[in-house]
């Protein structure tokens, strides 16, 4: 491993000798190579592993050649806000503008947009429309399912949905963003990651062989402070390594279907994963996503009671 710094521009990559790199990752803050910053942990991991990974710090949101500095990466784009949340590192408990961003050299403030892994993640989506984006950091760990919103006081709903990433790798990741990579780089295509701990990811199916509590659907969360109380006490009893289950949250989006003459209604479905996996001690759960259940109508029964949303899929 390097004990140089990563490649932050297409200079670098020459001295190195790197036509392409397996992974760039966008972060909110200013590059600072040292175990205090999450972005300098991931990465040296991934190099440690054999993967070539280069840094986009702080580009300009308002340009997008300036995701493009290092090229597109072979495997996919990491991102990340930062150390902190984009919104509190803008913003105080009374919403008033901050003056100065700690993360930032000379702390200058605006060097980074409000809700800042949205807007790369959609920044990359325009250039690079098939390329995997994983997002991670405190920012998207907090936001994994649906979450309250200080700033707009409103119910938002996963970060996965809004940000337009294919994985969030929340909590402590130097696990799952290994074995993501590893996976990428078999050849997995990655809305088949659906097996790694610490992750949540969409999907369509419901799978019947894993041990799944399913969240209140993200409509009755709006519709009852209450249903948003029980959801959260039940994701909180569930972040133990060992007993958590995988948990389950609905989002209904209707499709048109071409079966039986009829439209049918899909059910979208979020998932996560047990935090850790520990050599040797297989997670209870090797999942978390959306999905559209294929189950019987009995079985489904069961799910739409607990959403007390009537659903008929099959």
């Amino acid at each position: 491993m390097s004990t140089d710094f990563l490649p932050v521009s297409r200079k670098d990559m020459e001295e190195r000798g790197i036509e392409q790199l397996d992974f760039v990752y966008v972060i909110g803050d200013a590059y600072v190579d040292h175990p205090s910053f999450g972005h300098a942990i991931i990465s040296r991991l991934l190099e440690a592993h054999g993967f070539r990974v280069g840094i986009i710090s702080q580009p300009d949101w308002k340009d997008e050649k300036s995701i493009s500095i290092l090229g597109k990466p072979r495997l996919g784009f990491l991102v990340s806000a930062g150390n902190m949340d984009s919104m509190v590192n803008h913003y105080s408990v009374t919403r008033h503008r901050r003056k100065t961003d700690s993360f930032t050299p000379g702390g200058i403030m605006g060097k980074r947009p409000d809700y800042a892994t949205i807007v790369y993640c959609n920044l990359i989506r325009r250039t690079y429309k098939h390329t995997p984006i994983i997002i991670g950091g405190i920012e998207a760990s907090l936001r994994r399912l649906a979450h309250y919103d200080y700033w707009s006081d409103s119910l938002k709903r996963s970060i996965l949905l809004d940000s337009g990433a294919d994985l969030i790798s929340y909590g402590m990741g130097e696990h799952s963003i290994i074995e993501i990579a590893e996976a990428l780089d078999a050849g997995i295509h990655v809305r088949d990651i659906t097996f790694i701990a610490g992750t949540v990811y969409k999907t369509r199916m419901l799978d019947e062989a894993v041990d799944t509590i399913v969240l209140p659907s993200y409509e009755k969360l709006k519709e009852d402070k209450l249903w948003y109380a029980r959801s959260f006490y039940t994701q909180y009893c569930n972040t133990d390594a060992f007993a958590g289950k995988s948990l389950t949250e609905s989002i209904f989006i209707l499709c048109r279907i071409r079966q039986q003459n009829h439209l049918r209604r899909w059910k979208w479905m979020m998932s996560m994963h047990c935090l850790i996996k520990e050599p040797g001690i297989r997670p209870t759960m090797p999942g978390a996503a959306f999905r559209q259940s294929r189950k019987s109508n009995s079985a489904w029964s069961a799910t739409a009671a607990v959403l007390a949303d009537a659903v008929s899929v099959h």
